[in-house]
C-alpha cells in the first residue's frame, strides 16, 4: 500500500499496482482473503475466524428466460455468514482491530451491518456496541442481542445514530466500523468486483446493478474494477447503475438535479429499510462513480421491490430482503431507459436476505434508548 487519495470526499487507499497482485490460479472455493495483496493486511495469518466472500455468481436460467437477458447473472451475497455483503466490511475492520489489540467495535446501522458486526465480534472475541434508530426491525434487534451485542436506540434516527457511534469511537478508543467513515469498509467490499471478474472467466461485465443506501457498496465496486484496470488485468470498467426506493431516493434526485419532496425522503415509508438512508455517508462519491462509469441512478416502487423478492425466490432460488432485491427491481427500468441492453452481460448484486433470531425477542437488558454520549457511558458502566 502506497498511500491514499481523496475521491469526491471519500478516502481511497492506493497500492503499487501490478498483475501479480491477483493470483493467477483458477480458484475452486475461495474467500476474500485471496486478494489480500490488494488489501491493507500486513504479513502473517488472518485472525478473523469466519469464512468471508467467495460467494457464487449464479446464471439463474429461469430468470434469464423471464427477463429476456441471456447473459444475466446474480452475485449472491446472501451466502456470507450473516446473510449480507456487510460481512466483508466487518471482517476487514475486525482483522485490523485484532492486530491493533482493540477490544470493542462500534457501528451504526439500519440493520444488516449491525447484525454482521454483532456476529463477527462474537466470533472474534470482541465487544460490539451498536447504534440504531428506534425504528429498527425487532427481528434484527433480537439477532444483535442474541450475538451478545449491546444495542443503543437513538430516537432522532439513523443519521443521529451514526454521529453518536462515531463520537463514542473517538471518545472511548473503540474500533469504528461505520460504513463509509472507515476506508476499510470500501476496501473489503471491492473484493466483490474481483470475484465477479474471476467468475466471469476474467472478463468485465457490461453493467452491474447495485442497491444504494449510504453508498460504499457501489463506490467499492468502482474501486475494485478500477484496480483491475490499474493492474493491467482489464481494459475497462462496467457501467454502474444504482437503485434506491422511490420513497427514500436522495441520490436519485441529486443525480437528476431535481428537488426531492417529503414523500421521496421518508425512510419509514419504504419496505427497503436497508437502503432507506436520508444522509448517504459518501453520496458525492456515488454520484461521481456512476457518472464516470456511464451509468445512472434509478428509483423503484415498493411493489417492484416486493415483486423482485418473489421473483428471485421463484425463478432463481435466492432468498432476499426488499433492499437486497433492489437490483432486480431496477433491471427493467435500466433496460427500458437504455442504460443496458438485453444482449449485454449484466450482473445483479443481491446484497442480503431476511434472517430471524431462533430464540426469544431482543434481550431488554441489552437494549437502551439514548440521545447523548454520557448516557451511553453511564449505561455501559452499570451493565
Amino acid at each position: 500500500m502506497t498511500g491514499s487519495i481523496d475521491r469526491a470526499g471519500c478516502e481511497w487507499l492506493q497500492y503499487d499496482y501490478d498483475p501479480a497482485l491477483v493470483a493467477g490460479d483458477r480458484p475452486g472455493s475461495f474467500t476474500m482473503w485471496r486478494y489480500r495483496d490488494l488489501l491493507p493486511v500486513p504479513d502473517g495469518p488472518v485472525r478473523y475466524p469466519l469464512p468471508i466472500g467467495g460467494t457464487p455468481l449464479l446464471p439463474a436460467p429461469a430468470l434469464r428466460q423471464a427477463a429476456g437477458i441471456p447473459q444475466l447473472w446474480i452475485k449472491d451475497e446472501t451466502r456470507n455468514p450473516s446473510a449480507s455483503n456487510k460481512d466483508r466490511a466487518t471482517a476487514l475492520v475486525i482483522e485490523d482491530g485484532l492486530r491493533r489489540g482493540l477490544d470493542t467495535i462500534t457501528t451504526a446501522s439500519t440493520g444488516n451491518a449491525a447484525v454482521a458486526t454483532s456476529f463477527g465480534a462474537a466470533a472474534a472475541g470482541l465487544r460490539a456496541v451498536i447504534f440504531v434508530s428506534t425504528g429498527c426491525q425487532p427481528e434484527k434487534l433480537a439477532l444483535m442481542t442474541e450475538a451478545g451485542a449491546r444495542v443503543f436506540q437513538v430516537p432522532a434516527g439513523y443519521a443521529a445514530a451514526v454521529d453518536l457511534s462515531r463520537a463514542a469511537a473517538r471518545e472511548f478508543g473503540w474500533l469504528d466500523r461505520n460504513t463509509g467513515a472507515n476506508p476499510l469498509t470500501i476496501e473489503a467490499k471491492k473484493t466483490v468486483a474481483f470475484e465477479v471478474w474471476e467468475q466471469l472467466g476474467r472478463r468485465i461485465p457490461d453493467a452491474m446493478i447495485v442497491p444504494v443506501g449510504d453508498g460504499p457498496t457501489l463506490v467499492a465496486l468502482d474501486k475494485g474494477f478500477a484496480e483491475l484496470v490499474s493492474c493491467g488485468l482489464a481494459e475497462r470498467q462496467p457501467r454502474l447503475i444504482g437503485v434506491q426506493a422511490e420513497r427514500c431516493q436522495p441520490l436519485v434526485k441529486a443525480w437528476l438535479g431535481a428537488p426531492a419532496g417529503p414523500a421521496e425522503l421518508d425512510p419509514a415509508g419504504t419496505v427497503a429499510d436497508g437502503i432507506a438512508v436520508l444522509r448517504p455517508a459518501i453520496g458525492d462519491a456515488v454520484l461521481d462513480a456512476v457518472g464516470r462509469s456511464g451509468g445512472a441512478m434509478v428509483a423503484v416502487s415498493d411493489s417492484a421491490l416486493l415483486n423482485a423478492v418473489a421473483t428471485l425466490a421463484g425463478r432463481a432460488g435466492v432468498g432476499a430482503e426488499p433492499a437486497g432485491a433492489a437490483a432486480l427491481a431496477g433491471l427493467e427500468s435500466a433496460v427500458e431507459s437504455g442504460l443496458t441492453d438485453r444482449s449485454e452481460t449484466v450482473v445483479l448484486l443481491v446484497t442480503g436476505r431476511e434472517v430471524k433470531a431462533a430464540g426469544p425477542p431482543a434481550d431488554p437488558s441489552r437494549v437502551a434508548v439514548v440521545e447523548k454520549l454520557d448516557e451511553v457511558e453511564q449505561a455501559l458502566a452499570v451493565s
